[in-house]
């Protein structure tokens, strides 16, 4: 190994082996058949300095003293000796273990499993009576094979574990972490030779993006140490959080050995953005120099989560309790209890801890006096430690609180009690095997008091075992089967911190079960709801997202939807068009039915132009009436009789034809409606068309030798009729056969215009157009017989009857053609109405007010006056 130099050449040069370096005295040694190697960061974040060189470089300096790490020390050494005790495990073997200090730093951890895997320390405590034994360090090259350590249980750290590993890999030595969790470890290819009792990174990210998923954090800052664990973290979790929608507000690294500089940099960082939710990847002694610099600056109000390598540091709390109120974090699985193990951190007692350096020095930092003849030389306040006052003897570790005698919080305890019966039950597997049926060459097993590193890790790969009633088993990558307790930092009356469950995390479980919260009992650092981080707030329904161009997804603008759309989830990526049947409510958020639009009897216009066209046609059933009545008079005999009483029928039907264009459009009443609306129109002109013809004949045929009227009597009159309505007809059977009228829904923006289309416009334009040419004939003839001479000439009312036709009916068409939907209705049926009421009051009114009120007008004698 590297820190052994051994002079060859000839046999005596063989006993030349010596440890090169400084003679390493802190360690815990008890020998057995198999030593258990162990590293442990019972020093951490180092003092940094810059060597000259001038002189040999002094050892590092250490900050702080790890009470907890102390613990997980004992847990290893109580592990160990409860596996000695027992009969149902290893009862031929007996194992031993060779505890370092790794102090969290790379170089001092290789150093330490150099010497735990040369097998030899320099001074070694027999942690059993704690009686050193000094080993002199020019002993011969026998003697440094004697307790060789075949797997080492450690580190904490995933960069120190890596480090590790690139340095026992050519060795094939089992590195077993219980607290390492980079999902970087878990490559089989770069590290065979790994395996730990503590859950891949890979899991806790992904419990870390449900959990901040699940409480609407969108905006999030990311920190954490520059090292490999925190990279491959946040690296992880940046990747993983994009599927739940959330941001990095920011990413930084800062270093290991926080200076001024880091910290102002990273404090900055932290009030500079607008997130309160805070990741921190790091362990608890990076995170002490960053509270200590948000108490200072007097930042409050921040959410953290804690990563599991401070979840539990209840170190942290005594100090900066008020700023770590409310922390969530995602912790390993705890024991309930180890039964024994308080028991055996109480075991020594203060005379014994001059003998075991890492034992006074607790004893010293608890306490904070000196032992007599104490081993310890590291201080760790501001004042030098051989300043301070004796211990007085009177000590009791009962009388006060010290992380090392915590047995409420039993994770990274649990895990290396699990690391040590991992190696046991390997070993207890090697000692099953039959030789012959053993998995090795030619069937051969390996020995558990002399076997090779490599034999070894063949088991560890596939035991499996039962820990305090857990199952252990390890996944192909070697790690554990990932279980998390959400743990919430809460601060109890008194002011002591109080780590309560509140949720766990199952990755054995199927998705979307595999996190459990009970947020009714969380306690948070400000108010009784958890607070908001969002880089913009939620789209309501009814609006959508729009992206900012150059930030990220988290940041963006609500829209609103568009019109037709809709949205009924929040935070919609688009709005979705309602059908063509259904229109967006008021708020955007649900597409409900369209309003159906038609000219309906229900309409206050539908009602009123009903109302009309029943009292039309009333009155002209009841002029009927009275002609009937007065159909023997002079002045219904002279006015054509019979055809003024078809003219009144024929208006009565026009009233009424107005009627078809009221209610719900179908194809039927559509077909039907503009055929007998052109029909009808064309009877009552026919018929006006040959009054006005017998009053132009008539007096011509007074002329001398005249015989017109010969030829048009009351036959050929109503044949004229007839003739003149037969074209219409014709007009509407081309119309209805080609291209009928139909029913169409018109879809517009919030209603569905039901309306009768004319299917050919051309067939419509041709029934307007035919009446239209009877109209104008009609008028050209009343025209030029207004002036004939006779005490009453129809010619003339019928010919101010037919400016009025034309005056509404030109007027009709530019308002029709720029209205729609029920409106384009009820112009048509006011034009229908109108025209009418022109054609029956213009013709007929004056003929009534003489046969009811001057009836005395009423003879032939006036009618044949001039």
């Amino acid at each position: 190994m590297d820190n052994i130099r051994c002079t060859f050449g000839s046999a005596p040069a063989l006993d030349n082996c010596v440890f090169l370096g400084d003679n390493e005295k802190n360690s815990l040694y008890e020998d057995g058949d198999v030593v258990i190697g162990g590293l442990f960061p019972l020093h951490y974040s180092p003092v940094s300095f810059l060597p000259t060189f001038k002189t040999k470089p002094p050892n590092s300096i250490y900050k702080y003293f790890s009470s907890r790490a102390l613990r997980w020390m004992q847990t290893m050494t109580f592990a160990i000796k409860e596996i000695n005790q027992r009969s149902d495990i290893l009862p031929q073997l007996k194992l031993g273990f060779h505890i370092r200090d790794s102090c969290d730093d790379i170089s001092v951890s290789l150093r330490a499993l150099l010497l735990l895997v040369n097998g030899q320390p320099e001074t070694t405590s027999t942690a059993g009576n704690n009686v050193e034994k000094k080993i002199d360090s020019n002993l011969g090259c026998g003697a440094v094979q004697r307790t060789v350590s075949p797997v080492v249980i450690g580190d904490a750290g995933s960069g120190v574990s890596m480090a590790l590993l690139r340095s026992l890999g050519s060795f094939h030595i089992p590195l077993v972490s219980y607290f390492a969790s980079c999902s970087c470890l878990s490559n089989q290819m770069e590290f065979p030779t790994f395996m730990r009792t503590m859950p891949s990174d890979t899991f806790q990210i992904r419990a870390l993006a449900q959990l901040i998923s699940y409480f609407g954090w969108t905006w999030v800052g990311v920190i954490g140490v520059e090292s490999d664990y925190a990279r491959f973290a946040i690296q992880l979790f940046l990747q993983e959080s994009v599927q739940y929608g959330v941001c990095a507000a920011y990413t930084h690294f800062y270093p290991v050995s926080l200076s001024q500089q880091a910290l102002d940099e990273l404090m900055d960082v932290i009030q500079m953005a607008s997130s309160k939710v805070i990741i921190n990847f790091s362990s608890e002694s990076e995170m002490q120099g960053i509270l200590r610099e948000i108490s200072q600056r007097n930042i409050n109000g921040l959410q953290w989560i804690a990563s599991e390598a401070w979840a539990t540091a209840k170190v942290l709390w005594e100090k900066y309790g008020d700023l770590l109120k409310g922390t969530l974090g995602f912790a390993i699985r705890r024991a309930d209890e180890i039964p024994g193990l308080k028991q055996h951190l109480l075991s020594f007692r203060p005379s014994c801890n001059l003998q075991s350096a890492f034992l006074a020095e607790f004893w010293e930092e608890t306490f904070n006096c000196r032992l007599n003849e104490s081993v310890n030389n590291h201080s760790h306040g501001i004042d030098n430690y051989l300043d301070r006052f004796p211990c007085k003897g009177t000590e009791d570790l009962n009388d006060v609180y010290t992380p090392y005698l915590d047995v409420t919080q039993l994770r990274v305890s649990f895990n290396v009690y699990k690391a040590v019966y991992l190696v046991a039950h390997a070993l207890q597997e090697m000692s099953n095997c039959k030789v012959g049926k053993g998995p090795f060459l030619n069937g051969t097993c390996g020995d558990p008091k002399n076997f090779e590193p490599w034999q070894l890790i063949h088991y560890m790969k596939h035991v499996n075992f039962s820990a305090m009633g857990e199952k252990v088993n390890f996944d192909q990558n070697g790690d554990p089967i990932a279980y998390y307790d959400l743990v919430n930092w809460q601060k109890r009356p008194d002011g002591s911190l109080h780590l309560l469950k509140v949720g766990f995390y199952d990755a054995a479980t199927p998705a979307g079960r595999s996190l459990i919260i009970n947020d009714s009992v969380i306690q948070w650092p400000i108010g009784k709801q958890a607070p908001r981080s969002v880089c913009s707030d939620n789209c309501p329904p009814g609006s959508r997202i729009a992206r900012r161009k150059g930030e990220p997804i988290c940041c963006f603008d609500c829209v609103p939807c568009a019109e037709g759309e809709v949205s009924n989830t929040t935070d919609s990526l688009e709005c979705l068009r309602c059908s063509e049947d259904t229109w967006p409510n008021k708020a955007r958020d649900l597409c409900i039915p369209k309003t159906t639009e038609y000219l309906s009897y229900h309409d206050l216009i539908g009602i009123v132009l009903c109302v009309v066209s029943v009292l039309g046609a009333c009155i002209s059933i009841s002029i009927l009436g009275v002609f009937l009545m007065y159909k023997d008079t002079p002045l219904v005999r002279a006015n054509n009789r019979k055809l003024s009483l078809l003219l009144l029928v024929f208006l009565a039907v026009c009233f009424l034809v107005s009627l078809l264009f009221i209610g719900k459009p179908s194809d039927w009443l559509c077909r039907f409606r503009y055929p007998a609306f052109g029909i009808s129109f064309a009877l009552c002109i026919s018929c006006l068309l040959a009054k006005t013809a017998v009053v132009l004949m008539a007096f011509r045929s007074t002329l001398p030798g005249s015989n017109v009227m010969r030829w048009f009597g009351p036959k050929q009159q109503r044949a004229s009729v007839v003739l003149g309505t037969a074209v219409q007809v014709i007009i509407c059977l081309i119309w209805l056969l080609t291209s009928p009228p139909h029913a169409k829904k018109n879809y517009h923006s919030a209603t569905i215009i039901i309306e009768c289309v004319t299917g050919s416009e051309v067939g419509f334009w041709c029934v307007l157009g035919y009446i239209g040419i009877l109209a104008c004939m009609c008028f050209i003839m009343a025209f030029l017989a207004r002036k004939l001479p006779d005490n009453f000439n129809e010619a003339k009312l019928i010919t101010f009857s037919m400016l009025i036709f034309f005056a509404v009916w030109i007027t009709f068409i530019p308002v029709y053609m720029s209205t729609s939907g029920k409106y384009t209705v009820a112009v048509h049926i006011f034009a229908i109405l109108a025209s009418t009421f022109g054609l029956l009051l213009c013709i007929f009114a004056p003929k009534c007010y003489i046969l009811i009120m001057k009836p005395e007008k009423n003879n032939k004698k006036i009618m044949m006056q001039k």
